[in-house]
């Protein structure tokens, strides 16, 4: 038996920004039922309605999925606030992880997301220069912004072109 190696073992990873992607106001989007008291005085974002499906389905189809935000939340209460909503993330980049192993002592200042940094194959985010960095810099993105009912299966179906075009018709390890 050989050594496994290669793309065709390797997961994809798919990451999402949290503000105004998957952090959203419930004036301009639908969102998830807010936590339970005392939670929801401790964690007062509100999720995009969709984003425990949308997380899950991903991972089911072998996905790993990563958080990459500019935001300067720790990883402990990113990953505490989502386990309310039965969500593990993969990995996850936050601006101070971001200033110590992407940007370090550069003299040039970095776009403030490289997602192809950390292997991540599809990265879904809400700014224009995030989206438009993305081809400079060899990076695949999806604009996410506006209230959109059918965002989920967007976004699933954008990942699934990757993974086929990246990683072959068997689409890398599940």
């Amino acid at each position: 038996m050989g050594n496994v190696t290669g793309k065709e073992h390797m997961k994809m990873r798919v990451s999402f920004d949290l503000d105004e992607v998957l952090f959203v106001l419930p004036e301009t989007h639908k969102t998830e039922p807010p936590l339970r008291f005392p939670w929801n005085k401790i964690y007062k974002e509100r999720l995009r309605l969709g984003t425990p499906d949308v997380i899950h389905t991903l991972q089911e189809q072998g996905y790993e999925v990563w958080v990459y935000t500019s935001s300067f939340r720790s990883e402990k209460y990113i990953r505490r606030l989502f386990r309310h909503y039965k969500i593990r993330f993969d990995g996850i980049v936050n601006g101070t992880r971001h200033l110590k192993e992407v940007q370090r002592d550069n003299r040039q200042q970095l776009p403030q997301k490289l997602p192809n940094k950390y292997r991540i194959s599809l990265h879904i985010d809400d700014e224009e220069i995030i989206c438009t960095l993305g081809r400079q810099y060899g990076y695949n993105v999806y604009q996410l912004d506006a209230q959109d009912d059918s965002w989920k299966d967007k976004i699933i179906a954008c990942a699934d072109r990757i993974r086929r075009r990246d990683f072959g018709p068997e689409g890398g390890s599940k």
